[in-house]
């Protein structure tokens, strides 16, 4: 049986899989991270679960933005 933490970090999984396949596309390829910050998203909820990958997922989206010289920033 899947703990609560489990099933909240799948949902917001889902969630960032529903903005890549129907938001993202909308928009012009911009991202100056690599992997991209839903892809980073991703891969620190699937390691980290929902409470500490979420904050640092919730990091990285404060750091996206034109002063910030983006480039290779994986999940440690």
């Amino acid at each position: 049986m899947k703990s609560n933490k489990d099933l909240l970090t799948g949902i917001m999984i889902r969630f960032i899989l529903i903005y890549r396949r129907f938001l993202s596309p909308l928009k012009p390829p911009v991202c100056r991270f690599y992997p991209t910050c839903s892809q980073y998203a991703m891969e620190s909820l699937e390691k980290y679960g929902i409470i500490r990958g979420g904050i640092k997922a919730f990091i990285r989206l404060l750091k996206c933005h034109p002063f910030h010289p983006g480039g290779y920033d994986p999940v440690k």
